[in-house]
């Protein structure tokens, strides 16, 4: 059985929070799939203010000029190296199909649960969860 989250989800930039140091600010970056197909460009971070962490990548795709963009969250864990850009394991079709962002909703534990479970991973607040490390400077693809 599944733990609910105890602190609600927040974008970084709606915060008053800043990154420990400038290097770990990947906002901006493009993002690209295990095949090296661009998947889109890291809006914000997602974290969880409680434990100050860094949950999931709110990742912007297609449009333009912020019209028509469409916008979907991508847990930590589905990233496998940061350098120029953010590599992350999970095909471009995959991420397409997955939920999409609404800041209305991301409070909603269901909504989390159900990113998580579209990546196939076990959700942050799950009991046993190992944060992955994020991020992995200067590697590329796992």
């Amino acid at each position: 059985m599944t733990q609910e989250r105890s602190t609600p989800l927040v974008r970084l930039a709606d915060t008053h929070l800043t990154l420990a140091s400038d290097l770990d600010d990947i906002r901006g970056r493009d993002v690209v799939d295990r095949n090296g197909d661009e998947v889109g460009e890291v809006e914000d971070l997602v974290i969880d203010p409680g434990e100050r962490r860094v949950r999931m990548l709110e990742v912007g795709s297609g449009g333009f000029l912020g019209i028509g963009e469409k916008k979907q969250l991508i847990p930590v864990d589905a990233v496998t190296g940061v350098n120029d850009v953010v590599h992350i394991e999970t095909a471009r079709e995959h991420v397409a199909s997955g939920p999409e962002y609404d800041p209305d909703i991301v409070q909603e534990p269901e909504y989390a649960a159900s990113v998580y479970d579209h990546y196939g991973y076990p959700p942050f607040w799950s009991p046993g969860y190992i944060y992955p490390g994020f991020p992995f400077y200067g590697a590329g693809p796992r």
